[in-house]
Parts: structure tokens; C-alpha cells; sequence
């Protein structure tokens, strides 16, 4: 039989998709382009050119990604056994490929050459900075350093895939391997009736009866924000912060801290070899930030302007707490039920009252109906798209003349076997040369509150604002009019301004023009009254500086681990975290908590030494939502600029300059700290 992840002409064939193709799919992919870029170099010769060397390997890049893009996939959202094992199996394998290509010697004479010939000069901007960036990423890889170093940077490469990988499914495992489970409602007390029925739907789910209580969000979060039962909170919180630790109720069985301790020692020998003092400058030299120094004076800074008023929100809490709650000592898993207690009483708002407004269809079609209206795309569902469960649906993208743009799955709901977290990912690139025309497709994810009982999902106000966050990275992907797809859409963009358009899109999320497209009521139809609307608007700086300071502090915390020396035991991965608290938190975690062994973001991410880069890029996103604040929310000029300007050009010239291109200006950081909360008079 065919295999069908060779079938790449197509959309991914998922429910044909079968965790035994993976390996022998990738063995073929990889095993020709290895042939083909042999041939290829031979080829050339003296004489490279774009059509001869650089067009081909585009090819053979997009057949591979072709190939790998749904087996990653599905790892993430319907993941097995047979499905890691699969993955797992598959890494060393892409590791050792993406090794080989990048310290191909021949190759890079090619790109030299091709870098020095008169072509070149007459090339566009676009395929210039292809060719530059090629250049440099053979330097970092490691091309011209002796043969023994460049087999122990291949050797580092494979053992980094592997040790990344299997730090997410300790986190995945521990997730999955605690529940509490009860048949006496009384005993969660507090929790609304929305979420007693996700709890009793998460029963059924595991083939159990009453309620049941796990570590993903939506659970995690109901019991956190609502149980009156402290006891009940203190052990959610345990099992939460201690997940994948040494510590907790599965102490040792899924620990990351070795794993932590040998991605962190590679990674510094990584940097090492490849001229660098430490893995943050090697991270960096991709980055808008020039250094770890300039990134940590701008984390201070933010946290010097945040820490006064963060003290005075804990110090309010803390007395609502005492004199409201009777919590006279305020702990850890206190913090998000008396700051949902307070939001009510002070602001007369809860996540509660605002979920009848967000009903899961109604906030996709306001979604749609404001990006059509800046942009001048529309969307269009496609149910004969094969999909890999019930719950996702496949979009068409078209242009105001008809014309198909690109294309993404939207895959919305927490469900088992389904990693936590939101995030975009890439099915397809946008790619369109003579003989080749790819539109861009896109992976979208949530984990939002699934629909219960046989009623609409409905979403909380975070919730929404995570939907848009996300597409706002999907709309970078999609919306590319770039050609190479090295440099289409998010691709190629420094780290630290790919979350531009993500956090952009948030603040549509607090303005009455857009919640009026789709926030209205989920059984009368009407829309959320001004009152409440009013109340909503009112709670967006409520406790703005205590997360503020929250990110800062994780910022902080990866950046100096990434820019010292690589800790030699879990002690000092805990110093350096204990370090920045003392520094920068108003909120001190007790003991136990293990946040560090469940930090994705930077230990299987794409986010090491870059964590700080959602600061970064929110200076820069709130300062290009301010242009449209001062000329107009659906001006049709300023739409037409972000998206030329922003959304339109990838990595085809440096962020710093697509921003000026925008505003007429360099970044200021006025609007973030406005959105924040953090200019309105004195905080002490």
C-alpha cells in the first residue's frame, strides 16, 4: 500500500495516517534528498545560481516538511504509544539529517560562490537575505571548525532532540497521571455549574462516575479559581507545581531534573564550540536584543516600574484575604480563589458571568468578522478536508477577489492524549516559484473549555484572548506574500518579534467595536450589556503588575540560566531561580513547587534564552495597536499598513525596520505601560 505520508502533493491524509509509516516515510524523504543534494553540488560546480542550487533545495525542503510536519502533529494532539515511539524514533534521524546538510562543506562552498557572482547583486532583497542567512546558519553549525568538533556538534544536536523530547512527555505523563476524583458535589463547593458539568464530562471521559478533577487547565483552573475547600486547592496545587519532579504525588516517576541538567551542560557546550561564552549570545545573535546584558537591563527596568504596584495589589489582596475570607495566611493555592473573590466583590465581575457572551462558535465568527474587516480576507469551513478527530474543522482562506490565500485546521478543545497549552504550528510554507505554487496552511490549537452536556462550549475572557493570540500567529503564517518560504511568514523572523501579531491581536479582546461582533448572549442573542462590558474593561489592570512581575521573573530565570555557567545539579538550577525571586517577586512560591521541571517553553521549546521575548515583542505590539488607538480601530489605511508592512513581508528584512515601516518610528515602550496599568498616578 501507498504510504500516505508520501503523498505530499496533498493535504495530510490523517485518518490514514498510521504511527508505522512514519519511520519508513521519513528513511525514503531522507535517503533522496541526501542523493539529490550530492548530485546537486556535483552539479553546480563553479556555476551556482538560484534556478540551479537554491530553488531545488526548496524542494527538497518542503517534501520533507511534507512528510514530518503531520507525524509531529499528531505526536501533540492524539498521542499514543505507538505514536511517541514513532516520534521518538524518528528524531535522531532528522537530527543527523539537518547535521549532515548544515556542515556540508560542499554545499556551503556553493552558497559562498553563489554569494560572490554578479547574480547575486541582481538578486531581490528576499532571496539575498535567503542566501545571507544560509551563510550565517552554516557558521553556526558549525561548518568550518575541525571534523572532530563538527561530529561532536552533530553528536550534541541528536542527544538535544531526544533529551527535548522526552522533557515534554514527562510533563504530558505527570499531567495525565493524577486525577481526584469525588461523587459527593458538595465536596467542590463553590466551583459554577459550567464546571461541575466539565468535571462530570471529565469522568465520563476517563469511564469514571461523579466528577473528576485533572491537571489540565480547564480543570486546573476551576478548582483553583472557585473551590471553597482550601484542603481541595492546596492538593490541585501539589499535584500542579510539582509535576515531572522529585517531589509531589508522583514523585521521581516522570522527573525532568536530569533531563534539565543535560539539555542546559549541552546546550553551554553547543555555544562553546561555536565561538560563543554562552548559549544566551549564541540564541541572541538571531535575535533583535544585541546581548544578555541588554535584555536583563530591560527585564529590570520593567520590573522596577512594575514591582511598586505590584506590592500595593498583594498588600490589598492580602487584607481582602484576611478580613473577607478569613485567610489570614495567604498561601500559594489561596492566590487565584481570593483574586476571583475579589474581582467579584470589588468589580463585580467573574470569569462566570462573562462565559454566556463567549460561546466557542460566536468568538471564532467575531474572530472572522474582525480580520475581515482589517484585512480584507474571509473564511470559509471545508468539511470534505480529512481531519484527525471530530472536533477539528479545516478553513479556506480567500482574498477579496476569490482567490485562495492559504488554509488552516482549528483544533480548539482539551481533550485526553492532546498536549496542554495553545500554539500555531506549520503545516505548510508558503512557497511559489516557476514551477511550484504552495499557499500557506496553518495548525491551530487551543485547550479551551470543551462543549458539555449537549450546550455550546463557552469560553472565559482568557480563553478568547488566547484564541486571538494564537491566530494572530497564524495570520503572520498565512498571510505572507513572501515567495521563499525560508523567509515566508514567521519563518526566519528574530524570536523576539515573532509575538508582534500574536499579542497584537489581544487587544481587540477589551474593545466594545470588536466585542460587539460576536459577544452577545448564548441563549437570548443579545449582546453584553454596557454595565458589564464597563466591569470587564475595569478588571484589565486587576493584579496587571503581579503577572507582569510573574513573566519578568521567568525571564529573567532563563535568560541567566542560559547566560552562566550550566548548572551541575538541581541545586543550582534552583539558585538561580531563587536568585531572580529574591530580586524581582513580590509572590514567593513555597518550597516544593518545581515550576523550572515543567517550563516547556525553554526546555522543549523554541523559547531557550528567549523566553523574554513576549516582553520584547509586547513593547512592540502594544506601540503598533496604539497607531490604530489614535487613527482609527477599523481604519482602513492602518489595516492596509500592519498587513503590508507587518503581516505581508516574514523575515525578508530585519523586524526593527518592518516596525519603522509601520509606525514612521522606532518602538516606544508609553502604550505598554499604559495597557498595563502602569501610568495612572502613583502606586505607593
Amino acid at each position: 500500500m501507498t504510504n500516505p505520508l508520501l503523498l505530499s502533493d496533498r493535504l495530510p491524509a490523517f485518518r490514514a495516517i498510521r504511527p508505522e509509516h512514519a519511520v519508513p516515510a521519513l528513511d525514503t524523504v531522507l535517503s533522496e534528498n541526501r542523493a539529490a543534494i550530492e548530485r546537486l553540488v556535483e552539479q553546480v560546480s563553479d556555476t551556482p545560481t538560484w534556478d540551479n542550487l537554491v530553488l531545488p533545495l526548496e524542494h527538497l525542503d518542503a517534501r520533507l516538511d511534507a512528510v514530518w510536519s503531520p507525524v509531529s502533529h499528531l505526536n501533540s494532539v492524539m498521542n499514543s504509544p505507538e505514536q511517541r515511539d514513532a516520534y521518538n524514533a524518528c528524531l535522531p534521524k532528522l537530527s543527523d539529517y539537518a547535521s549532515w546538510v548544515s556542515q556540508h562543506k560542499g554545499l556551503h562552498g556553493a552558497f559562498q560562490r553563489l554569494s560572490r557572482t554578479a547574480e547575486y547583486s541582481s538578486l531581490s532583497p528576499s532571496r539575498r537575505k535567503v542566501i545571507d542567512d544560509s551563510l550565517r546558519d552554516f557558521h553556526l553549525s558549525g561548518v568550518d571548525l575541525p571534523d572532530e568538533e563538527r561530529a561532536r556538534l552533530r553528536a550534541i544536536d541528536a542527544r538535544l532532540s531526544v533529551l527535548t523530547s522526552r522533557f515534554e512527555e514527562n510533563v504530558l505523563d505527570a499531567t495525565q497521571a493524577w486525577t481526584w476524583q469525588t461523587d459527593d458535589p458538595s465536596e467542590l463547593a463553590g466551583l459554577p455549574a459550567s464546571d461541575l458539568a466539565m468535571l462530570a464530562q471529565n469522568a465520563r471521559d476517563h469511564d469514571r462516575g461523579g466528577y473528576l478533577v485533572t491537571l489540565d487547565i480547564p480543570s486546573y483552573l476551576a478548582v483553583m479559581s472557585h473551590a471553597d475547600d482550601r484542603t481541595l486547592r492546596e492538593q490541585v496545587y501539589r499535584a500542579f507545581v510539582t509535576r515531572a519532579s522529585d517531589l509531589g504525588p508522583h514523585a521521581g516517576e516522570y522527573d525532568n531534573t536530569e533531563v534539565m541538567l543535560e539539555i542546559l551542560q549541552l546546550r553551554r557546550e553547543k555555544a562553546e564550540i561555536t565561538g560563543f561564552p554562552h548559549y544566551a549570545a549564541r540564541s541572541l545573535d538571531r535575535k533583535m536584543a544585541e546581548s544578555a546584558e541588554q535584555v536583563d537591563a530591560f527585564l529590570a527596568d520593567l520590573a522596577n516600574r512594575a514591582r511598586p504596584w505590584a506590592e500595593r495589589d498583594l498588600a490589598d489582596l492580602s487584607a481582602f484575604a484576611a478580613q473577607e475570607l478569613a485567610l489570614e495566611d495567604l498561601q500559594a493555592w489561596d492566590l487565584p480563589y481570593a483574586s476571583e473573590k475579589m474581582r467579584e466583590r470589588r468589580l463585580g465581575l467573574s470569569q462566570e458571568m462573562l462565559k454566556p457572551y463567549f460561546p466557542a462558535h460566536q468568538a471564532v465568527k467575531g474572530l472572522f468578522g474582525l480580520v475581515e474587516r482589517l484585512f480584507g480576507v474571509r473564511f470559509e469551513a471545508d468539511p470534505g478536508v480529512e481531519v484527525w478527530h471530530d472536533d477539528v474543522e479545516y478553513y479556506r482562506v480567500y482574498d477579496a477577489n476569490g482567490s485562495e490565500r492559504a488554509g488552516f485546521y482549528f483544533d480548539l478543545y482539551a481533550r485526553k492524549h492532546k498536549r496542554g497549552g495553545a500554539w500555531m504550528d506549520v503545516c505548510r510554507n508558503r512557497f511559489v516559484a516557476r514551477d511550484h505554487q504552495q499557499i500557506p496552511v496553518a495548525f491551530m490549537t487551543c485547550n479551551s473549555t470543551p462543549p458539555v452536556d449537549g450546550k455550546p462550549a463557552l469560553f472565559t475572557h482568557d480563553e478568547v484572548i488566547t484564541l486571538f493570540h494564537e491566530f494572530g500567529h497564524g495570520l503572520h503564517h498565512m498571510l505572507t506574500r513572501v515567495d521563499e518560504p525560508e523567509i515566508a511568514g514567521i519563518n526566519g523572523v528574530e524570536w523576539d518579534a515573532v509575538e508582534l501579531p500574536s499579542q497584537f491581536m489581544e487587544n481587540w479582546c477589551w474593545e466594545r467595536e470588536a466585542l460587539d461582533l460576536f459577544a452577545r448572549h448564548y441563549e437570548t442573542g443579545e449582546p453584553m450589556p454596557a454595565d458589564l462590558f464597563q466591569r470587564l474593561v475595569d478588571s484589565r489592570h486587576f493584579h496587571a503588575a503581579l503577572q507582569l512581575l510573574r513573566q519578568v521573573e521567568f525571564s529573567l530565570f532563563d535568560m541567566r540560566l542560559h547566560a552562566g555557567p550550566a548548572p551541575q545539579d538541581a541545586t543550582g538550577i534552583q539558585a538561580v531561580l531563587d536568585a531572580v525571586r529574591e530580586e524581582v517577586a513580590v509572590i514567593r512560591p513555597p518550597d516544593f513547587n518545581r515550576f523550572q521541571n515543567g517550563f516547556s517553553h525553554i526546555f522543549a521549546g523554541g523559547y531557550a534564552a528567549g523566553y523574554y521575548s513576549y516582553k520584547w515583542a509586547e513593547v512592540l505590539s502594544a506601540d503598533a495597536y496604539a497607531r490604530f488607538e489614535e487613527e482609527g480601530l477599523f481604519s482602513d489605511r492602518v489595516g492596509a499598513d500592519y498587513l503590508r508592512e507587518i503581516l505581508e513581508v516574514g523575515a525578508s528584512r530585519p523586524a526593527a525596520e518592518s516596525f519603522r515601516a509601520f509606525r514612521g518610528r522606532d518602538p516606544q515602550i508609553d502604550a505598554l505601560l499604559r495597557h498595563s496599568g502602569l501610568t495612572d498616578g502613583e502606586a505607593a
